[in-house]
C-alpha cells in the first residue's frame, strides 16, 4: 500500500492526482515549487518503476513542467529527483527567476521556508488545478487518506 513520507506530507499541500503521481505544492512561498510522487510502495529511484510507470512519470513531469513554465513565466524550471533527505521517490519542479533570492544557485538549504498565506495558497492551488484540469483529479474531502 502506498503511503506518503511524513516529511513530504508535513512540508507540502496536496494539489491533485495524475494517473500515476500525486501532485503536491511545497509550502514555501519563495518559489512555486511542486513535487510529483509516484503512488507506488517502496520506490526510491526512477529505474525501480516498471517501464510503463517510468513512461507515465516522464509524461506527467513534462506536462507539469510545461504548464508551470508557461503559467509562472519562469526564467528556468529546475526538475530534479534528489532523495538525499527523503528517500521516497519524488520529482521536484521548481520555478526559478533570475530575480529570486537564490539565483543562480540551487535553492536547497539557502533560506528557511516561508509558508503561504491562506489566500495565496488558495490562489496558487486554483491556478494550477484549472490549468491541469484535463489531466488532474482533484482531491476529495478525504484526500490525505491513502490506498
Amino acid at each position: 500500500m502506498f503511503q506518503l513520507d511524513p516529511v513530504l506530507q508535513r512540508d507540502s499541500v496536496l494539489v491533485g492526482y495524475f494517473s500515476l503521481c500525486e501532485l503536491r505544492l511545497i509550502n514555501d512561498a519563495q518559489f512555486p515549487w511542486f513535487i510529483l510522487v509516484p503512488r507506488r510502495k517502496g520506490i526510491t529511484e526512477i529505474y525501480q518503476l516498471v517501464e510503463e510507470d517510468r513512461h507515465t512519470l516522464m509524461a506527467e513531469s513534462c506536462l507539469l513542467a510545461e504548464t508551470l513554465h508557461d503559467a509562472f513565466t519562469a526564467t528556468k524550471l529546475n526538475v530534479a529527483a534528489l532523495g538525499n533527505q527523503v528517500s521516497q521517490l519524488h520529482l521536484h519542479h521548481i520555478v526559478r527567476y533570475d530575480t529570486d533570492s537564490c539565483w543562480p544557485e540551487p535553492i536547497w538549504g539557502k533560506f528557511p521556508a516561508v509558508p503561504y498565506s491562506k489566500e495565496k495558497l488558495a490562489e496558487i492551488l486554483q491556478k494550477v488545478q484549472v490549468l491541469l484540469s484535463d489531466d488532474l483529479q482533484l482531491p476529495s474531502d478525504d484526500a490525505e487518506l491513502y490506498y
